[in-house]
């Protein structure tokens, strides 16, 4: 079956330009002109990724990350004009998993939404792993620390399965970026910001153990037995 792409966006051109552009590559696509209609889609036809403008009359893009992402872990990708960046900074803490900067290039755009495709089967191709307090299973795409189950957003975990996979070393910026996002967005620090914040506070829980150490200037360290703070 075609993979299910939903795009949200109240100006209809845009939505027939990336409908047509979508379909061409083989998506099974529909198109939303109002964020209501698009939370209907979401609960009837179950889309396998979500694009969505930001700034829309009634429901903003943000609210619709936070709505969907209370009920569900389909990736979401958001369209934004450049001097959005605050706005841009909440969709990512609301629940959202990437955004493009219109005007965009309708091959960058393609490439971010099949890398979101691809990961996400990609994860059950490995076993679980254990390290330090950690249990990170791909399968099942769950994680505890020290037994107790976290839950993560898809990039949240994609994240920290990264972390994971590379304990104690040093992993810059770059890298992290170009392992979780793509290299399209290496130049994209701010979602580093986001997504290291809320997964700090989600691993530490009521502990006072850090698990991931900032090296100012370079990148990030995961230590998954903790450090005191």
């Amino acid at each position: 079956m075609a993979e299910r792409v939903l795009v949200v966006d109240d100006e209809m051109q845009i939505t027939r330009v990336l409908r047509a552009a979508l379909s061409a590559q083989g998506y099974d696509v529909r198109t939303a002109n109002e964020p209501e209609e698009a939370l209907r889609l979401v609960e009837d036809w179950m889309p396998d990724l979500i694009i969505t403008d930001l700034m829309m009359p009634g429901m903003t893009g943000v609210e619709l990350a936070r709505v969907v992402r209370a009920k569900s872990d389909i990736p979401i990708l958001v369209l934004s004009v450049r001097d959005q960046e605050r706005t841009k900074i909440e969709a990512l803490d609301a629940g959202a998993d990437d955004y493009v900067t219109k005007p965009f290039s309708t091959q960058e755009l393609l490439a971010r939404v099949r890398a979101h495709l691809r990961r996400a089967p990609e994860r059950n191709t490995d076993v679980a792993i254990e390290v330090g307090d950690f249990v990170v299973d791909t399968a099942a795409h769950s994680v505890t620390v020290s037994g107790r189950p976290i839950h993560l957003t898809p990039k949240e975990f994609d994240l920290l399965l990264h972390f994971a996979r590379n304990a104690g070393k040093v992993i810059t910026h770059r890298a992290l970026l170009t392992a979780v996002w793509g290299a399209q967005s290496a130049q994209q620090p701010e979602y580093l910001r986001v997504f290291v914040g809320q997964l700090r506070k989600k691993l530490q829980g009521e502990t006072a153990k850090e698990y991931i150490q900032t090296e100012p200037w370079v990148g990030y360290r995961f230590l998954p037995e903790g450090a005191p703070e």
